[in-house]
């Protein structure tokens, strides 16, 4: 027995400092997603089919500093209407004063035809990449899961889908 997934309902984040909460605030604002919960320790944003709430720690923990090579998140992606819009994102991220551009808008075929994305980090270092890919991706022409696709990747890395 199975189910035919919806797609994801809300990410939960949980930061340690408070120039992180800032950044979500101005970054999802910037997403034109809507304020559901606003607080002195916790924001949410609901929109574009998602929600993101984002709190403080509590001050026993906030000395843990987030590793994304741990067990845990390594990063979260949204997806974008366009190009443009990627490049629009990559420049807010370039002007903002507590975030750190890991890559400006660039292509990135060797993981989608035609995925495009810029990936920077908030000021906790935790890692937010937003892509475009046109079309149907992966289930469309050229895409490994398309009707004419190699299918399945048995790698993942940093030479993207691979077969070895």
């Amino acid at each position: 027995m199975s189910i035919d997934i919806n797609g994801i309902a809300h990410v939960q984040l949980t930061v340690s400092k408070k120039t992180s909460l800032l950044f979500w605030r101005e970054l999802l604002n910037f997403f034109n997603m809507s304020t559901l919960i606003d607080g002195e320790d916790v924001h949410y944003r609901i929109g574009g089919k998602t929600g993101v709430l984002v709190r403080l720690a509590p001050p026993d923990k906030r000395e843990r500093r987030f590793d994304q090579d741990t067990s845990g998140l390594h990063h979260i992606c949204f997806r974008a209407r366009s190009i443009e819009d990627v490049n629009k994102v990559s420049r807010f991220v370039e002007e903002h004063q507590h975030a750190t551009l890991v890559h400006a808008g660039e292509e990135g075929d060797k993981f989608a035809p035609g995925y495009y994305s810029v990936l920077f980090e908030d000021p906790d270092g935790i890692r937010v990449e937003v892509n475009f890919v046109p079309g149907k991706g992966h289930f469309g022409r050229g895409g490994r899961l398309g009707e004419s696709g190699s299918g399945p990747a048995s790698s993942y890395g940093d030479r993207g889908l691979t077969d070895d």
